[in-house]
């Protein structure tokens, strides 16, 4: 969804007077802003290299609690969410809302883009350095956006909490129907990387690794084969904990020949960007294992290493699938599932009822 976006007028009266740090620059790096709203929280990358007057602002006004008790005042359904202006701590002067805190930052050009996640400064239509305290965060690409506003930050966690913000019900001019509370703003210090589940498990451990794919008919238990497939065993599990299969949906059934799960376009929330980043191509690992009924093994397209997250249960004996398709496990408990998914309902492969995957718990 691509729009152009314009906010609300704010009138100034005199010469403005722009903000200037008085923090170090070292001060600004590798900062994060973690936002508590009445929905949940949203968790910023500060981008200090690419703006670093928006930043230091930011977490001056963080800091001094300005963000505090303000709201998301506007929304646009799947488009932006809109918040921080300092008015909107007052109810009875929704009128206002949009119209305070501008007028103190001038744009800082950089070559970040309007992306899912993205975090702009709002500006005075027609004042390229009109920003100030307001902000709004991207819920979809906006590439119309790009070169207009100030990117200071990305959302790095709770880009599905603002999503939810967006879709609450709004008026004509998307103000919301219900107060959407920023109640409290905090500045910490990025977290270092963690670990990569299981990238340095052994194969011996991988061996006795069990998980469980948990839907809507049902349980299946799975027990993997390292030694055949280290690579998508691993990326399986670690998106499995990671929780990337949760909400997704079996979405094809070939009777007689597979069920197929994992295809991300079908979650019912979108991944969070730590979530996305354990989602990526993987090499073939092929074996001689046959693709016997319950053998779980990976989907791709033309490309041998086109495998991502989508993956599939044999129903039956396919010889035409070994050697082709990477084998990294099968079903140890759980065959009468598959047997009730194989003989719902379809229409062409697809089925007629959603059969949901609510989850793939790895067990410790």
């Amino acid at each position: 969804m691509t729009m152009l976006i314009a906010f609300m007028l704010f009138g100034l009266s005199q010469a403005p007077t722009f903000f200037t740090s008085t923090l170090p620059p070292a001060e600004l790096q590798n900062k994060q802003a973690v936002i508590e709203t009445s929905y949940g929280t949203i968790v910023l990358d500060l981008l200090a290299d690419a703006a670093p007057n928006h930043v230091a602002h930011f977490i001056t006004r963080a800091r001094e609690g300005a963000y505090d008790g303000t709201t998301f005042h506007r929304v646009i359904k799947m488009g932006i969410i809109q918040g921080g202006d300092p008015i909107s701590r007052d109810p009875s002067q929704q009128a206002r809302y949009g119209t305070g805190g501008l007028g103190v930052l001038r744009f800082e050009p950089n070559a970040e883009t309007h992306t899912r996640g993205a975090v702009s400064a709002v500006l005075v239509p027609g004042g390229r350095d009109s920003a100030g305290s307001q902000f709004f965060i991207c819920i979809t690409d906006q590439p119309a956006l790009d070169g207009q506003y100030t990117i200071f930050a990305r959302v790095v966690d709770g880009i599905g909490v603002a999503q939810k913000i967006s879709l609450v019900a709004a008026d004509a001019s998307n103000v919301p129907a219900e107060r959407i509370e920023i109640r409290r703003v905090t500045i910490r210090e990025r977290p270092a990387p963690e670990p990569e589940p299981f990238a340095d498990a052994a194969i011996d451990q991988l061996v006795k690794t069990r998980a469980v794919i948990e839907t809507s008919m049902g349980s299946m238990t799975v027990e993997f084969f390292p030694d055949r497939a280290p690579t998508h065993v691993r990326a399986f599990l670690r998106m499995a904990v990671g929780g990337v299969y949760d909400g997704t949906a079996i979405h094809r059934i070939a009777k007689g020949f597979v069920v197929q799960g994992g295809y991300l376009p079908l979650r019912r929330e979108p991944l969070e960007p730590k979530q996305q980043a354990y989602v990526r191509p993987l090499p073939p690992e092929f074996s001689p294992t046959p693709h016997d009924r319950g053998i779980l093994s990976m989907a791709r397209g033309d490309d041998p290493g086109s495998a991502t997250s989508s993956f599939f249960i044999v129903l039956a004996r396919t010889p035409a699938l070994d050697t082709q398709y990477t084998v990294f496990g099968r079903l140890v408990d759980g065959l009468d599932v598959l047997d009730r998914i194989e003989a719902a309902p379809v229409n062409g492969e697809m089925p007629v009822d959603r059969i949901e995957v609510i989850r793939v718990r790895v067990l410790p």
